[in-house]
């Protein structure tokens, strides 16, 4: 018996995970992860890494993330706490929806995630204070691999719900796309 129903987006290997709960008088259960199920829709390594943010402001945007191959990373991203505009880029370099970009609303009461494949940049938006992240990744951080889009970026056009409160000087770094950027090879 499957715990999620799976939920396709416009963008190939992205997938909404929405968790079933099974609840009685005394609360409920949802599974979060099984590699099992998440197998079939593109969740092919173990987990190597689990990360939690807390983002105190409403308003605030962190990202546009991802890491360059050959340390590409895939991604499963819920919110545990408060609600975000959580937003993937392809970046895939011979994907039909290169440099689109889908959002999805997570939040705790819908428990939903967002399982971001390879290749993908990710950032979100904090629609509530105090907001929690859990993050699970198929491959371990590397500093030298990493990568960012800015959140400004016009070539985007990413509509965010809120106008940007606190961006990371970090973030606010990210560079804007240019017309060499030819995006990551993912094989």
């Amino acid at each position: 018996m499957s715990r999620f129903q799976i939920q396709s987006t416009p963008l190939a290997g992205l997938c909404t995970i929405v968790s079933k709960r099974m609840g009685d008088e005394r609360g409920y259960l949802a599974r979060l992860f099984c590699d099992e199920e998440l197998l079939q829709v593109g969740w092919t390594a173990d987990v190597a890494q689990i990360n939690l943010t807390h983002t105190r402001e409403k308003g605030t945007v962190r990202g546009l993330h991802y890491q360059q191959p050959p340390h590409a990373e895939i991604k499963l991203v819920r919110c545990l706490r408060g609600e975000v505009w959580d937003v993937a880029v392809d970046l895939r370099r011979d994907s039909p929806t290169f440099l689109k970009w889908y959002a999805q609303h997570l939040s705790a009461k819908n428990m939903n995630a967002l399982l971001i494949p390879q290749g993908f940049a990710h950032g979100f938006q904090t629609l509530t204070n105090n907001v929690e992240m859990l993050y699970l990744h198929s491959a371990p951080y590397v500093v030298d691999s990493e990568g960012g889009l800015n959140v400004k970026d016009p070539r985007l056009q990413i509509t965010w719900p809120l106008a940007i409160g606190i961006l990371s000087e970090r973030d606010r770094q990210h560079p804007f796309i240019t017309d060499s950027f030819e995006g990551l090879n993912i094989t």
